[in-house]
């Protein structure tokens, strides 16, 4: 296999994993469930969903969730790619919409940091809630000029 098939591989195992944590979002007052998949260097994969409050600022994006639980398990260095999908849920909860959704701002400086402390460009995989729209970045191109914890001296 090329190394093209691998990574398009990945991409869909990430977003279908993506696809899948969508349906468990909180999501009541956006109505938009969003899903994030995270591959770590073992091959293995932590998901996370949206999950909404109504003081709004307290919200949680799906990436911030996966990556934390990484974090919380001790990876957070071994991040290599995310997939991202998101929709408007329909009356059953199930994010619906053809359109691709990428990481917000806050969540792309979330991934700089699992990027940076892992060494890591990492591949994000961005993606609608239905069909076969796949978009494929390098965080650099997401997030050029990025601050993190190069910045203030810290390493992997």
């Amino acid at each position: 296999m090329t190394d093209l098939v691998l990574e398009e591989a990945t991409g869909a195992r990430l977003i279908a994993a993506a696809r899948e944590a969508a349906l468990k979002a909180h999501a009541p007052y956006s109505r938009f469930g969003v899903g994030a998949a995270v591959l770590l260097a073992d091959g293995s994969v932590v998901t996370g969903a949206n999950f909404e409050n109504a003081s709004y600022g307290l919200s949680l994006c799906a990436e911030t969730v996966a990556l934390a639980t990484a974090s919380s398990a001790g990876r957070l260095r071994d991040v290599v790619a995310i997939g991202v999908i998101g929709g408007a849920m329909d009356a059953a909860g199930t994010p619906r919409g053809d359109a691709v959704v990428g990481p917000c701002g806050r969540c792309r400086q979330v991934i700089n940091e699992a990027a940076q402390m892992g060494g890591r460009d990492v591949t994000v995989w961005c993606a609608a809630a239905e069909g076969d729209a796949v978009e494929r970045y390098r965080l650099s191109e997401l997030l050029p000029h990025a601050f993190g914890p190069g910045d203030l001296g810290i390493t992997g």
